[in-house]
């Protein structure tokens, strides 16, 4: 079996759209090609309706859904027409996340499939959260199911985005969290010397570790939480931000910085992983990367750039299979719903 599909992601951190067009293939066992793939970075415009849809009003937060999804259809109109892309079988749009509140039983990823099959004629897979958190779950991580079944020559598979999670096998059973929040804040803070992100960690690395903000983040209690447990935006602003009162913004960088490393390297340490594949933007700060490389035994390993930036966008496509087939994409052990189940709206 020979399936094409475009998967469509848009992370927390505002970076820009990944568009990524795979071939799967399935003889025993699933196999992938990336055939193309481009991130598109969001206007001024885009990014700023996309940081403040948390403080919109019902009517003006139901107009951006609507628009966000022509705008989406659009994009990847003009990806397919510049690549002249033929034989594409399904979207699979994640979505931008707006609200996740599992806890009361919602989540919200904006940008209406329908308004992107209207756009491109092609059949289209979004919402793949909400129904997981209807049943009790986390609605996060959906990502498990593409590590079980594309990457499973690693122990464990850590994303570095706007938050880093971990997907890993554990008494047979693929398991997986929500470890630390990492671009949502470290991209907020470099705001202030007019950057997007920080290149290599370089801002960080100017920075003094500020023990009693580390001691302060290192004793939240999120960190202690069995898991499944997911993060949002609202966590951040309730725990994390308060938090930085009065200290310089080089020392918060490297603060927050060594919060992260320390969190990843233990999470590693005390499930004796091996060999971790870590992808998503943070992989590319590599003053973080030897951080974590400083603190543990197991072997950290890089793939090439376009898995690193593309993995996730790759595995949405992939979950948009699997739901097209109606097979499983969303496993129970690593989201904490009552059962595995196949979740998204077809369009």
């Amino acid at each position: 079996m020979t399936v094409r599909a475009i998967g469509l992601m848009s992370g927390t951190s505002l970076d820009g759209l990944d568009i990524c067009f795979v071939q799967f293939e399935k003889q025993q066992e699933w196999s992938f090609q990336i055939l193309k793939a481009k991130t598109i970075p969001y206007p001024k415009h885009w990014k700023d309706q996309l940081r403040n849809s948390i403080y919109l009003s019902p009517e003006e937060l139901l107009e951006l859904n609507a628009e966000y999804g022509f705008y989406l259809g659009k994009s990847i109109h003009q990806f397919i027409q510049s690549h002249q892309l033929k034989n594409i079988d399904l979207i699979s749009s994640h979505g931008h996340t707006v609200f996740h509140q599992p806890q009361k039983k919602f989540t919200l990823q904006i940008g209406d499939g329908r308004a992107i099959k209207l756009e491109t004629g092609l059949p289209v897979i979004y919402d793949f959260r909400s129904q997981d958190v209807l049943m009790g779950g986390n609605g996060a991580p959906l990502v498990p199911i593409g590590d079980e079944l594309l990457f499973p020559q690693y122990d464990a598979c850590i994303n570095l985005g706007g938050f880093s999670n971990i997907s890993l096998k554990s008494n047979s059973k693929r398991v997986a969290f929500d470890i630390v929040p990492v671009n949502i804040i470290l991209n907020q803070l470099v705001q202030k010397f007019g950057k997007e992100y920080d290149k290599n960690g370089e801002l960080a690395k100017e920075g003094k570790v500020h023990d009693q903000l580390l001691n302060h983040l290192s004793a939240l209690q999120f960190y202690r939480l069995p898991y499944p447990k997911s993060l949002g935006i609202e966590w951040c602003n309730e725990n994390i931000f308060p938090s930085f009162e009065n200290i310089e913004t080089l020392d918060l960088l490297a603060t927050f910085t060594e919060h992260i490393a320390q969190q990843i390297s233990q999470v590693i340490n005390e499930n004796k992983l091996e060999n971790i594949l870590f992808t998503g933007g943070g992989t590319h700060n590599t003053y973080l990367i030897e951080k974590i490389k400083s603190k543990t035994k197991g072997e950290i390993v890089i793939p090439e750039r376009q898995i690193i930036d593309y993995k996730e966008a790759l595995i949405f496509a992939f979950i948009g299979i699997l739901r097209l087939n109606n097979e499983v994409n969303v496993l129970a052990s690593a989201t904490g719903s009552f059962r595995d189940h196949s979740s998204g709206i077809i369009a």
